[in-house]
């Protein structure tokens, strides 16, 4: 067993990430903190670590009870790292879970299906209905 791993290839082994490109994307765009510290994909992490994994909403703690490079089966994660979450983060995706709110400033992507619907009510033809008497004069 081998006390240090790479960071992204450590994500990835202990499912965090589903793939190692998406894990080492992270690290680059500063989603994984170590004590405080952005790091790139080929920093080397020990046993006994905590990393910090941003995803918004919420940013997940681990702290590393083994270091592996060999993706691993879900029953054997509890001997790779201990999930030391602050509860305050899972009450935080709660909310966002039941709030329904999209990540998306209103007027920019793809409309809704209100919004859509709105747009067309907006935009349907009016369709008059002259009388045939009208139509002489």
């Amino acid at each position: 067993m081998a006390e240090i791993a790479r960071i992204d290839k450590w994500l990835w082994a202990a499912r965090v990430f589903k793939t190692r490109s998406v894990a080492a994307d992270a690290c680059k765009n500063g989603r994984i903190i170590i004590n405080g510290v952005n790091v790139k994909p080929s920093h080397i992490i020990k046993t006994g670590e905590t990393i910090n994994v941003r995803k918004p909403p919420v940013t997940y703690s681990y702290k590393v009870l083994k270091c592996i490079e060999q993706r691993v089966g879900a029953k054997s994660l509890p001997e790779i790292y201990e999930n030391v979450t602050d509860t305050k983060q899972y009450e935080l995706l709660e909310m966002s879970r039941i709030s329904g709110f999209v990540d998306r400033a209103r007027g920019t992507g793809r409309p809704t299906k209100k919004e859509r619907r709105a747009l067309d009510a907006f935009a349907a033809p009016v369709v008059f209905d002259f009388d045939e008497e009208d139509e002489e004069d």
